[in-house]
Parts: C-alpha cells; structure tokens; sequence
C-alpha cells in the first residue's frame, strides 16, 4: 500500500482521525473442532475456556521454564477459534499446536496467505465503519462480522482503533472503501511510533524467548491467575507470588534519536539494551528496553557513548 503525505501529517491522522496501516503479514492460523478451546486453554497463559463467541483474548505461549515463545491474539467467532500473531514466532505457534493436538478433537488451518488485515488507527476509526451496521463492543479483542464496501469483514477492537480481518482477495475492494471514507494511509513509521509510545512490546524485536511475560509487563493483559494449568505457569506464578524480575520493560526517554541494539549504563554496568525507538511529535525521542532493576523509573541512563536517557514508567501516553 503506498503512502502519500509526511509522517507528521500521517501521525495527525492517527491521532486526531482516522489511518489505515497494513499488517497483513502477520502469522493466521484457525481452529476447529470441540477440542479447540480446550486444547488451547493448557498451552496459553490467558483463560481460554472462558471466551465466549465476540470476544477474544491476547496471550502468550511459553516454554516448561516460563520463558516466551511468543504472543497471540486469540478470537472465539463460534464456529472457529482465530489466532494471529506477529510473523516471528509464526512457526512456533505452529509447531506447538501440531506437536501437542493429539488426542484432541482439532483441526489445524492456515490462513496468513489466505487473509489479509488491516488497521484502522485513530479516534474515528469507530465512525468510518459506523455504515456497516457494526455493533463492534467496547473491550479490547471484542470482534463482529461485517459488511464494508460489499465485502465480509471480521472488524476487532483494538487499543488503538480497529483492525480489519478479511479474504485476501477482496482486499483491494476493503481498502477502496476506507480511504474513501477518508482514511490516510500510512507507513509502519506512523504504527511503530504509536506502539512505543503505548509501551506495548512486539515479539521479535522487543521480546524473544529469553523473557518472562512478567518482565515484560504482561501479567496484567496476557496471563490468567485463576485458570488450570498450563506450560510454563509453575514459572510465571513463583514469579508473581514470591518474587521479583531482575528486569522490567521500560520506556526512555532520551536528549537525541535513539537506535535500537545500543546499550544502556549506569556507572558503567550495563543494565539494559534499547529494543525499539522512535522520535514522538509529542514526546521527542523515545524507545523500549528491558532495564535491569537498579535504574528504576526517574533514573538517567547513558545510551552509548553520546546519549542519556530517563527511565520511565509505561506507557507514556
């Protein structure tokens, strides 16, 4: 999808409009068969079980040791279970799925070539498919079927706007539709800049399978206390009841652009890497790290040889 416009007047659009942002590329995968929720419910951190037909869940899959394999959005149409994640930790979704269905009443479809997704950002994202008839719920990860320029569309909620879920072949005639409804389109510029600044951390750049979904501040949306068993819970509850992450994900907030891999110190040991930057029209330069516990929020960091940075809660806005 081509852009046209600035990033400055693409991000205005984002957040004072509405844009559109392809993400097609992320991993798709679907699931049938009475066992689906119940198969998923013991590999994934969040309640399976409970999800009921419109609404959804995000999650993560883990190894025996708690650490991530990767994260997945997982959504209950009531006739299928849709799952998508971020192309990273594609195969590993896969490959655990396949590895443990047996014995369960599931079938395994792919669909990341077969279905395209795009995300419509911004305040009046609601209002470009109000038209549609959609009765879209407020919750993030709430999701309906829908009309849109003649074309069945799956439209989800989502913290930032709305996503939009359909057959890649109709995709042309979905997104004739939302820019002439008055969507910008833009590039992943825009989208990664929203991101950081929603402190929302990204599989594959932020996160690998070295990390507890704790550290990287997860428990709250994507891991369940009150659920059975599931791979990797003895690790994540130890964690939650009776101890502490040596490291937690962090944003900075620094005095020049950041980049990505440099290292960050403090009286010269180093306490973090800088996993993703961006400069803010509203912020200025920002990015994510995991820091190490002992340069807390307020502390100033040096992030390389000609950078400092504040450590700073998330997310910052």
């Amino acid at each position: 999808m081509s852009t046209t416009g600035s990033f400055e007047q693409h991000y205005q659009a984002a957040t004072e409009a509405v844009c559109v942002f392809d993400r097609s590329e992320r991993g798709k995968l679907a699931l049938t068969g009475r066992g689906a929720k119940e198969f998923l419910h013991g590999q994934l951190t969040q309640d399976i079980l409970a999800l009921t037909p419109g609404h959804g869940a995000y999650a993560a899959f883990l190894t025996p040791k708690g650490k991530m394999l990767g994260d997945v959005r997982v959504l209950d149409t009531g006739e299928e279970i849709l799952l998508d994640t971020e192309r990273a930790c594609l195969q590993a979704l896969f490959n655990m799925i396949r590895q443990y269905r047996l014995g369960y009443d599931v079938e395994l479809h792919k669909r990341t070539l077969e279905c395209g997704l795009l995300s419509l950002v911004g305040p009046l994202a609601d209002e470009l498919i109000a038209g549609a008839g959609a009765n879209l719920g407020t919750g993030e990860h709430d999701h309906v079927q829908i009309v849109l320029g003649g074309v069945g569309v799956r439209a989800i909620r989502t913290d930032l706007g709305v996503d939009l879920l359909f057959d890649e072949d109709q995709g042309e005639a979905v997104r004739a539709h939302v820019l002439a409804g008055g969507a910008a389109q833009v590039g992943e510029q825009v989208y990664e800049t929203l991101r950081i600044e929603r402190g929302r951390p990204r599989y594959g750049v932020d996160l690998d399978d070295s990390v507890i979904p704790q550290e990287a501040g997860l428990n709250a949306r994507a891991v369940s206390f009150t659920k059975g068993c599931y791979v990797g819970q003895e690790t994540v509850a130890r964690l939650f009841y009776r101890g502490h992450p040596n490291r937690e994900l962090r944003g900075l907030s620094a005095d020049g652009p950041l980049t990505p891999g440099t290292e960050l110190s403090l009286d010269g040991r180093a306490v973090g890497t800088v996993s993703s930057a961006a400069i803010s029209p509203r912020l200025g330069p920002i990015g994510l790290a995991l820091v190490r516990r002992e340069a807390p929020p307020g502390t100033t960091v040096a992030a390389g040889p000609e950078r400092s940075a504040a450590v700073a809660e998330l997310p910052f806005v």
